[in-house]
């Protein structure tokens, strides 16, 4: 067989299998407020700008309007955020914090920490995390073109 076909030479299945494990860690610290990963990162999204077209919303997160879509009705229903169609333009959908969903990022505010730390190992420490960040980024936007 090739080297190049053996699963453990493959960037792919790394880069994948730290992805579901990471996500299987955020598990633990979410359920208990009801939330599943995407729906953290939706809010993570609006806690930084709140009133939020959904469009714009989806790009942040990298994904397509009829992923994201499905996850703010959940949230919605949930109590999390409200849907309204906007002012300048009625196509638009606008998605706003709800005082519950605002109130949940001082309780979350301790998952990053966490998360941090559930990663911290011999070749992941907080000096070599900005460049871990750099490496990923760059393999991001090479993907995204």
């Amino acid at each position: 067989m090739q080297d190049n076909l053996k699963l453990d030479n493959q960037l792919c299945f790394r880069l994948y299998t730290a992805s579901r494990l990471l996500t299987q860690a955020y598990h633990p610290l979410l359920s208990g407020h009801g939330l599943t990963y995407p729906q953290y990162l939706v809010l993570m999204v609006l806690w930084e700008k709140d009133a939020m077209p959904v469009n714009d919303i989806a790009k942040r997160l990298l994904l397509e309007t009829n992923t994201v879509t499905p996850l703010l009705k959940r949230m919605e229903s949930d109590g999390l955020v409200t849907r309204s169609k906007g002012r300048d333009d009625a196509r638009q959908m606008i998605v706003r914090l709800t005082p519950k969903g605002l109130g949940l990022q001082e309780k979350l505010s301790c998952v990053p920490e966490k998360l941090g730390s559930a990663v911290i190992c011999d070749s992941v420490t907080p000096d070599t995390i900005p460049t871990l960040f750099k490496m990923l980024d760059d393999i991001i936007l090479k993907l995204k073109r």
